[in-house]
């Protein structure tokens, strides 16, 4: 790997991420069931990559199963394909990594982006909203944008047709594009210039490697980095079931302020909107409208609408004397909080949490939104 040293920090501090832990970082996320929150835990548990990936062999038997990791001439593919895609990786622990996206439990490890890395440090309202959206709609999505942009806030989405693609027009350059694929694909293919637009003159971010097709389980992942990224999340057009609204009820999840246009109840595509605001969500009419509550968040979100997620565990702290808890018995594969498996356990939070990343490691655990989890 020929990448230089890159600038990062832990929890003990700045750090030198050389070449040899910056692959292994990569090989570490791309190994077989290993997700951010494991991910995580294994460098909170092993203090390296390098030393998390030594352990995963045996770990996986624990959990009753062969494990192999990624294989490394597949991360020097990936490095080479990233590098000829004119984007960068970014580390979870980089100062330069998104402060609001870092504070998700999920938060993803590592990206790969095109652009100005600044504008994810304004900040940051989020806009989604219908592809199949009416002509006022995209209308008005865009001069929110443009508005919002005006006023120094950088605008998030997820270039879809409709809002998306007016909400980053609008703000144009001021906006940060999140897509589903990898860094050097453009989807929807009618947005390829636009993304690439966004790619010069904005921020583009990836989660999924370069090479990656968009698939449906990549776009809950996209909305939770759209999101995550913001301290607001503004519906401008949606039906009653899209995944606008899934946008926003993570971003309810995170604590962050969940915003809707109300829209004529006689229009479907306004019916999401309407739901929104019935369940808690604010009310907004007028760009000043998301100005006030966007540049009076401190953390604390006046809108209703949200979950409380699970709480986080420091695998940082006195790993080396805890042992698995043996939970066995109140997993099914119906989802079930961490926090109630904790309780009903009786045993120590580090030791379900232990339980829980080798059955994940070794492909009988799945995740889920809320700091749920079930068998597969």
């Amino acid at each position: 790997m020929k990448n230089p040293k890159l600038a990062a920090v832990n929890e003990r501090g700045p750090l030198s991420l050389d070449q040899a832990e910056a692959f292994a970082r990569i090989r570490l996320l791309r190994s077989p069931n290993i997700g951010p929150v494991t991910y995580r835990q294994l460098l909170g548990r092993f203090g390296t990559a390098i030393a998390a990936l030594d352990a995963l062999p045996d770990l996986g038997k624990r959990g009753g199963r062969t494990y192999r990791p990624a294989k490394r001439d597949s991360i020097d593919r990936e490095v080479s394909a990233t590098r000829a895609a004119g984007a960068k990786y970014l580390f979870h622990d980089s100062p330069d990594y998104p402060p609001l996206l870092r504070e998700l439990e999920s938060a993803p490890p590592i990206l790969t982006w095109r652009g100005n890395l600044a504008l994810a440090h304004k900040p940051c309202v989020a806009m989604v909203g219908a592809r199949n959206s009416s002509a006022a709609a995209i209308k008005l999505a865009r001069e929110f944008a443009s508005g919002l942009a005006e006023q120094g806030f950088t605008i998030v989405s997820g270039l879809a047709r409709g809002i998306d693609g007016a909400a980053h027009q609008g703000a144009m350059p001021g906006t940060i594009g999140v897509i589903a694929s990898g860094i050097e694909i453009a989807y929807p293919p009618q947005h390829a210039d636009l993304q690439e637009q966004i790619a010069n003159e904005g921020l583009l971010l990836a989660e999924q490697p370069p090479g990656t097709e968009p698939r449906g389980s990549h776009f809950p992942s996209r909305n939770r980095i759209i999101a995550g990224l913001a301290s607001g999340t503004l519906v401008v057009e949606a039906a009653q079931k899209s995944g606008s609204l899934i946008t926003a009820r993570l971003a309810g999840e995170a604590g962050r302020e969940v915003m809707a246009i109300p829209g004529s109840p006689l229009d479907a595509r306004s019916q999401g909107c309407n739901h929104l605001i019935r369940e808690g969500a604010v009310l907004v009419q007028s760009v000043d409208d998301v100005v006030e509550l966007i540049s009076g968040f401190d953390g604390v979100a006046r809108s209703s609408f949200r979950e409380d997620g699970a709480a986080e565990y420091n695998f940082a702290e006195e790993l080396g004397e805890l042992e698995p808890a043996d939970i066995g018995g109140l997993l099914s594969a119906a989802p079930v909080a961490v926090d109630e498996l904790i309780r009903q356990s009786g045993e120590a939070a580090g030791s379900v949490h232990i339980s829980l990343m080798e059955l994940e490691i070794s492909g009988q655990l799945q995740r889920h939104a809320g700091g749920k989890v079930s068998l597969k």
